[in-house]
């Protein structure tokens, strides 16, 4: 195998880890299970219980 051809292997590899990756996070945050909570976390910085 040259350089080029690994080169070439892992940028694709790093592409696609990436993308399956990005997709993964896409989903947990959409998931409508999580709603709840993310709704929860979006108003604690208004909340003003000291």
């Amino acid at each position: 195998m040259t350089y080029e051809t690994v080169s070439r292997l892992a940028q694709q590899g790093g592409t696609i880890y990436f993308v399956v990756l990005f997709l993964a996070a896409c989903v947990y945050a959409f998931w409508p299970r999580n709603k709840a909570g993310f709704d929860q976390a979006a108003r604690l910085p208004l909340d003003e219980e000291d």
